[in-house]
C-alpha cells in the first residue's frame, strides 16, 4: 500500500494551494511551525535556518575579503577624512596662546583666522569676554582639533 503525502503550500500572493505527491516529504519549521520541504535548510515561510549545511561547503566556510584600501595621506598636517577636514592645530598650544595673548587674538592667528584675530586685536578680546568664552570652548574641543 502507497502512502499518499499531502502538502499545503503557500505561495508569494497568500494563496495556499494542495499538493499531493509522494516525491515531496515535509518537516516543521522550528522557528514557525510551518510545513516545509524535508531537505530545505531554510524556512519557506519564516526565512530562518532550520537545518546546518552538510558536506565538503559546511567544513570549509568561504568568507572573501576584499580590500582595497590604498589610502595614502602626503599631508600630514591635512585631514581628508569623512566629516572632518581642514588643518590639525594643538588643543593645548590654542589654550596657552588664549591665556597669554587672548587680549591681542594670538589664538586666532593661530587657527589661521586673521579676521577674527584683528577684531581680537583692536578690541582687546572683544573687551575680555571673548578670551574667556574661547578659552572654556578650546578647553572642551578634542586633541588635535581642526580648523
Amino acid at each position: 500500500m502507497e502512502e499518499q503525502y499531502r502538502t499545503d503550500i503557500v505561495d508569494t500572493t497568500g494563496m495556499q494551494t494542495q499538493i499531493s505527491d509522494p516525491q515531496i516529504r515535509m518537516k516543521f519549521c522550528k522557528h514557525c511551525g510551518g510545513r516545509i520541504p524535508e531537505d530545505a535548510v531554510l524556512c519557506t515561510l519564516c526565512g530562518r535556518q532550520v537545518e546546518e549545511l552538510h558536506g565538503a561547503s559546511a567544513s570549509q566556510p568561504q568568507i572573501v575579503i576584499h580590500n582595497d584600501n590604498n589610502n595614502i595621506n602626503t599631508n600630514t598636517n591635512t585631514v581628508q577624512a569623512v566629516g572632518v577636514s581642514g588643518r590639525a592645530k594643538s588643543k593645548w598650544v590654542a589654550v596657552v596662546l588664549c591665556l597669554f595673548l587672548g587680549w591681542f587674538g594670538g589664538h586666532k592667528f593661530y587657527e589661521g583666522k586673521m579676521g577674527m584675530g584683528i577684531l581680537y586685536l583692536l578690541t582687546a578680546g572683544l573687551f575680555g569676554i571673548g578670551v574667556v568664552v574661547d578659552l572654556i570652548i578650546l578647553l572642551f574641543k578634542s586633541d588635535p582639533y581642526y580648523v
